[in-house]
């Protein structure tokens, strides 16, 4: 259905010391999830990873992190680097558990019916300003129609 790409606490330690987190406590998360994937789509893995939650930090390296956004980047060379806030909510998860989630679609989907991919950043709870996760979902390619004959015709029209 959906190609996923899931950067979440994972086993592992990072292999070196992340950057200090960008200045955060005046921007709303809305704003940290979107200036979060446009260093991804800029390919500055580092600012990206900066503004990653410390645990994050901690289970990924930075290798690891750019190799994980690095299908984003790709995505964004196709479809153009700008983005649009597509949705925003709270994803419930098992034992009371919630995620606050940011969607963003490329520009250049704005007059599609359903964007083509949709980019995820996530957030611990409401007042987190660290990205815990995020994902780009692609959505799945419709089949080429094939072109119908005309029923009792076999591709033939002759006129006598």
């Amino acid at each position: 259905m959906a190609l996923a790409t899931w950067v979440l606490i994972v086993g592992g330690s990072a292999a070196q010391q992340p950057a200090p987190a960008p200045k955060t406590a005046k921007l709303s998360q809305g704003q940290v999830a979107w200036q979060f994937l446009r260093a991804v789509l800029r390919a500055n893995y580092t600012a990206a990873y900066a503004r990653l939650a410390p645990e994050v930090h901690q289970a990924v390296s930075l290798e690891r992190f750019e190799a994980a956004a690095r299908p984003i980047w790709k995505t964004g060379q196709r479809r153009g680097q700008q983005i649009e806030l597509y949705k925003l909510g709270v994803r419930l998860g098992a034992g009371g558990s919630s995620r606050m989630f940011y969607a963003f679609t490329f520009a250049s989907d704005s007059a599609a019916k359903s964007p083509a991919a949709v980019l995820e950043v996530t957030f611990r709870d409401t007042t987190a300003r660290a990205v815990l996760g995020f994902a780009q979902r692609i959505a799945p390619q419709a089949a080429p129609k094939r072109p119908r004959t005309p029923s009792g015709r076999h591709g033939s029209s002759r006129s006598r």
